[in-house]
C-alpha cells in the first residue's frame, strides 16, 4: 500500500486550549486581575509554539497561522481587518477593549453570539454599520507568522472568507451591504498585500458559506470579491466544509484560486464531481479524516477517495487533510486512563488525527493493517446493540408523541394548579458552581471525602440555593444543580451506552469548555437520574419546584455519537430514556418540568432542501420525552443563542407551554419572528446576559420587559435570565435577580 510518491498532508486549525487547558486557567486568571497581559500573552505564545512543533513533528507539511484566539477567530477577523463594533469606539483594539466586546464592559452589552454554522462552537455576530473604519490590523498576523517562522516553520495564514465573514454579520437598518462589500474587499486585499510583503506565497482562506444556499447576490459577492483578491500574487486555497459544495460547485471552481478544499466526511458524493470541475492547475485538498467526531478514520473507505483524486489528478495536485479545523475535538488521547482499552482503540482525537493523515499520505502498510483491525473489532463489539432498547422503538405509536390535550386546555389547569402571578419569575436551571461545589465534586470523585459526607454538602448547598430564592423572590424555584457536572454529561453518566473521557475538552465559547461523553452503544436509563435530588428540594419549599432535563436533540449534539447507526435512532432512544425520566419527576410531584433543547437549531442541516427529515424527527423526539405527562404538568424548554425564526413553525410543533431563550443581547428582537408566526404558548425571553459579570439595573430590565410586552401579552411573558447561572458568581447572581423580580414586580403593578 506504501505510496511511491507520499502525498502532501495539511492541518487546517489546531485545537487552541491546550492540552491541560492552559489557555482556559490563564484567561480566567487574567479576567480575575490576579495574572497580567504580559502572563495571558506569554502562555499563548507557548501554546501555539507547542501546537506547531506538535503538527510538524506529525509529518504535517502545511501548518496553519493565525488560527489560534484568545476569544474567539471572527473577532479576530473582524479586528484584523478593522471592522469591530463602532459603539465600542475602540480602534485600534487593545485587549481590554477586545475582551469588553466579547464579555461586556461597564459601558456597553457585548456583542450578540450565535452557533458556528451546525457546531457547538459559538461566534460573535458581526454588526455592519455604515462608520466603520476598515482600516485593517496585521500586527498580530504578522507576529505569529513570524514566531513560526522563527521555529523552522513556514506556515500557510488562515483567513475568514470575505463573504462568509460579511453574511456571518448582521446590517444595521439602511446600511448599503453592496458598498460595505466593496470596503470589506478593499480591507481583505490590503491584508493580502501586508502577508505577500512578508513572503506569504500561500494562504487558506476559508468560506464554508459556499456549503449553503445562497442567493443570486451572494453568489455575485463571492465573483467580486474573488475578482479583487486575485490582484495579489498570493496562492489561495478556497477553504470549504461541513458539507458539500452542491449546485456552487461551479461558483467555487470559477472563483480561480489555486486550490479548493472539500469535506469528503459530510459529504463524500461531491467528489467525483469536483475532480470533473476543477481546473487544469488547481490543487485538491481532499478533507477526508473528520474533524468534528472522534472516530478513528476507516482507512479501507476513504482511500479510494484519495486513489481517485492522485488517478485524476496526480500525486502534485493532492493534498490529504481533515474535513475542518480540528478545533472541534479534544486535544489528545493518550492522556485518557479511565477509559475501556477496548472503546479507546476506536478513537482518534486530534492529535492521533495528524498521525491518520500521514498514514494516508504515505499508504503506510502497518498502519493500515493496525487500522482494519481496530475497525472490525469495533464492528464485531456486542456491547454497541440493545435487542429491548431497539424492539422499544419498533413498538411506538402515534399516540406516543402527543400530549393529551392541546395547550389551551392545559394552560388553564396548569394557571389553576401552579397559581402564579402575571410575569412569574424563575431561572433556567442552574445556580453558581463555585470553587467550593468544584472542590467537594473534586475530592468525592478522587475518594478524598466519602459519599456521605459528599451528599451532607450538596444537602446543604441546596438547600441554601432554594432559601437565598425564596429571599429574592423568585415564583418558581429550581434545585441549583450543584450535583452536576455538566448539563450533558450528568445524564450521560446514568444511561447505558455512553462512555466518557477524563481530559477530552472541546471549546464552546471564550475559555468555556465542555467534555462531550461519547454514545458508542444503544441508549438505555436503568435507574431514575434526577428525582432524588429534584423531590429532596421540592420538600424544602411550598413554591413551586421545577424539574431539569437535556433534552434528546441537545444530549445527541452535545455528545460524540456514534456513527454506524442513523443519528435519528439514537436521539429517539435518549427521548425514550428521558420520557421514562419524565414520568418518574412527575410521579414524586414535580409540578414544572424543563426540558431544555439549546441545540435543536443547531442540528438544522445547512442546505433548506435537508430541514424537513430532520425536524420531523428532532420534533417527535422532544415529544416523545414529554408526551407521557398529565396536563397538569407544566413542561418548559430552554434554547441558546440561535436564528429561531427560520424553524418557528418546528419550535411551536414542540408544543412546550413555555419555552425560554437568549434574548438580552439582541434587545428582544427575536420576539418580533414569534408574533409574526402567532405563536401561541407562553415565553420567557431572557432579561440579562449570563456570559457577563455586568450587574443591569432595574430599569434596564424593566425596559426590556416592556419591549417585550410590545410583543407579547401579559398571559404569555415569563421572566428569566437568558440562561443558566452556572458561570457566575453569587454576588452579582443575587444582584441581578434581585434587580429582574423588581423589574418585573414594577410592571406587574400595572398591568
Amino acid at each position: 500500500m506504501s505510496r511511491i510518491t507520499p502525498l502532501k498532508t495539511s492541518s487546517l486549525g489546531f485545537p487552541r486550549m491546550g492540552k491541560d487547558r492552559e489557555l482556559k486557567f490563564a484567561l480566567e486568571s487574567f479576567w480575575k486581575g490576579k495574572t497580567s497581559e504580559a502572563d495571558l500573552l506569554a502562555t499563548a505564545k507557548q501554546l501555539r509554539r507547542d501546537h506547531w512543533l506538535l503538527q510538524k513533528a506529525a509529518g504535517i507539511d502545511i501548518i496553519p497561522s493565525n488560527e489560534f484566539s484568545l476569544y474567539d477567530h471572527v473577532l479576530d477577523a473582524l479586528v484584523l481587518i478593522g471592522a469591530t463594533p463602532e459603539r465600542f469606539g475602540n480602534d485600534p483594539v487593545s485587549l481590554t477593549g477586545y475582551f469588553a466586546m466579547a464579555r461586556n464592559s461597564t459601558e456597553q452589552t457585548a456583542m450578540e453570539m450565535t452557533k458556528w454554522f451546525d457546531t457547538n462552537y459559538h461566534y460573535l455576530v458581526p454588526e455592519w454599520t455604515s462608520g466603520l473604519s476598515f482600516m485593517p490590523d496585521t500586527t498580530r498576523l504578522l507576529s505569529e507568522l513570524r514566531e513560526a517562522r522563527a521555529l523552522g516553520i513556514e506556515p500557510r495564514p488562515v483567513l475568514i472568507g470575505p463573504v462568509t465573514l460579511l453574511l456571518l454579520g448582521k446590517p444595521a437598518p439602511g446600511v448599503d451591504i453592496t458598498l460595505l462589500l466593496l470596503r470589506l474587499i478593499a480591507s481583505y486585499k490590503q491584508v493580502l498585500e501586508a502577508l505577500h510583503a512578508e513572503g506569504v506565497t500561500d494562504v487558506q482562506i476559508d468560506e464554508p458559506k459556499l456549503v449553503t444556499d445562497l442567493t443570486p447576490w451572494e453568489k455575485q459577492a463571492f465573483r467580486s470579491a474573488y475578482k479583487q483578491l486575485a490582484e495579489v500574487p498570493i496562492k489561495l486555497m478556497l477553504t470549504t466544509y461541513f458539507g458539500g459544495l452542491g449546485d456552487n460547485l461551479s461558483l467555487a471552481v470559477d472563483l480561480h484560486t489555486a486550490g479548493i478544499h472539500i469535506d469528503a466526511v459530510r459529504a463524500p458524493e461531491q467528489v467525483p464531481e469536483v475532480l470533473t470541475a476543477l481546473s487544469p492547475n488547481q490543487t485538491l485538498s481532499l478533507g477526508c479524516v473528520n474533524g468534528r467526531n472522534i472516530w478513528l478514520t476507516h482507512f479501507a473507505a476513504v482511500n479510494p477517495f484519495i486513489e481517485q483524486a492522485v488517478e485524476s489528478l496526480g500525486t502534485d495536485r493532492v493534498i490529504v487533510s481533515p474535513s475542518c479545523s480540528l478545533i472541534h475535538v479534544p486535544h489528545d488521547l493518550a492522556p485518557e486512563k479511565q477509559l475501556s482499552p477496548r472503546i479507546k482503540s476506536w478513537l482518534r482525537f486530534a492529535t492521533e488525527k495528524l498521525t491518520e493523515l500521514h498514514d494516508l499520505a504515505t499508504g503506510n502498510d502497518a498502519a493500515f493493517t493496525a487500522n482494519a483491525a481496530a475497525v472490525a473489532n469495533r464492528e464485531a463489539a456486542e456491547t454497541s446493540k440493545n435487542a429491548a432498547v431497539r424492539n422499544r422503538l419498533t413498538r411506538l405509536s402515534e399516540q406516543d408523541f402527543s400530549r393529551k390535550s392541546p395547550y389551551p386546555q392545559r394552560a388553564e389547569i396548569q394557571r389553576e394548579e401552579l397559581n402564579l402571578p402575571l410575569l412569574p419569575t424563575t431561572t433556567i436551571g442552574s445556580f453558581p458552581q463555585t470553587a467550593d461545589v468544584r472542590k467537594h465534586r473534586a475530592a468525592h470523585k478522587h475518594g478524598h471525602i466519602t459519599d456521605a459526607q459528599y451528599d451532607t454538602f450538596l444537602r446543604q448547598a441546596t438547600e441554601d440555593c432554594i432559601r437565598e430564592q425564596e429571599r429574592i423572590g423568585l415564583d418558581v424555584l429550581v434545585h441549583g444543580e450543584f450535583e452536576r457536572n455538566d448539563m450533558v454529561e450528568y445524564f450521560a453518566e446514568f444511561l447505558d451506552g455512553f462512555a466518557f473521557t477524563e481530559n477530552g475538552w472541546v471549546q464552546s465559547y471564550g475559555s468555556r469548555c465542555v467534555k462531550p461523553p461519547v454514545i458508542y452503544g444503544d441508549v438505555s436509563r436503568a435507574l431514575p437520574m434526577t428525582v432524588r435530588w429534584s423531590s429532596f428540594a421540592r420538600s424544602l419549599t411550598n413554591k413551586p419546584m421545577k424539574g431539569m432535563l437535556t433534552g434528546p436533540i441537545t444530549v445527541l449534539q452535545w455528545s460524540f455519537v456514534r456513527d454506524d447507526i442513523a443519528r435519528k435512532d439514537t436521539a429517539w432512544q435518549i427521548a425514550l430514556a428521558l420520557r421514562d425520566e419524565v414520568r418518574d419527576l412527575e410521579a414524586a410531584g414535580l409540578q414544572v418540568i424543563q426540558v431544555d433543547e439549546p441545540a435543536l437549531r443547531e442540528g438544522l442541516p445547512l442546505r433548506r432542501s435537508d430541514w424537513a427529515p430532520y425536524l420531523e424527527w428532532a420534533v417527535q423526539a422532544f415529544r416523545l420525552t414529554t408526551s407521557g405527562t398529565e396536563d397538569r404538568t407544566q413542561i418548559h424548554t430552554h434554547m441558546c443563542y440561535c436564528e429561531f425564526e427560520d424553524v418557528l413553525p418546528s419550535i411551536a410543533a414542540l408544543d412546550a407551554d413555555v419555552i425560554s431563550m437568549e434574548t438580552a443581547r439582541s434587545r428582544m428582537e427575536l420576539l418580533h419572528a414569534f408574533r409574526a408566526h402567532g405563536y401561541p404558548n407562553e415565553i420567557g425571553p431572557g432579561i440579562f446576559d449570563i456570559h457577563s459579570p455586568r450587574v443591569p439595573d432595574v430599569a434596564e430590565m424593566r425596559d426590556l420587559l416592556q419591549l417585550a410586552l410590545d410583543v407579547l401579552t401579559p398571559r404569555q411573558l415569563w421572566v428569566n435570565p437568558d440562561c443558566g447561572l452556572k458561570t457566575r458568581a453569587w454576588p452579582e447572581t443575587i444582584a441581578a435577580l434581585q434587580n429582574m423580580c423588581a423589574a418585573a414586580k414594577e410592571l406587574r403593578a400595572t398591568l
